[in-house]
């Protein structure tokens, strides 16, 4: 797969505790992208942040906290993220979904 140019990249903040059918939602929406072979997703874990709810989630040692807040980040074309966003508005009960443009400088897997 070759990604040039323009892409899209969207940016989904859910808490770490979500869950879909039993699974962490962050595992169960990068494993969709995967399934529907989109170019890549990363997740990433925050120390601290709060949402609509405006309770602080912390990794404070005084007050641990078990839904640490989570980004997951999915890069690729335009058709292919339009074809994903109903599937994670369907996944995503609670959180917040962005969409943006991006330009793609390179995309490169290992060759070996």
């Amino acid at each position: 797969m070759k990604i040039e140019g323009r892409a899209k990249l969207v940016r989904i903040y859910i808490g770490e505790a979500d869950k879909w059918h039993g699974q962490p939602l962050y595992m169960a929406i990068l494993l969709k992208a995967r399934e529907m072979g989109m170019a890549g997703g990363t997740v990433f874990r925050g120390i601290a942040g709060y949402g609509a709810n405006s309770v602080i989630h912390t990794a404070n040692i005084l007050r641990l906290s078990e839904d640490l807040p989570v980004v997951i980040e999915i890069v690729d074309t335009d058709e292919k993220i339009q074809a994903f966003l109903p599937i994670l508005d369907e996944m995503v009960k609670e959180g917040l979904i962005l969409l943006r443009e991006v330009e793609v400088i390179k995309y490169a897997g290992n060759s070996g």
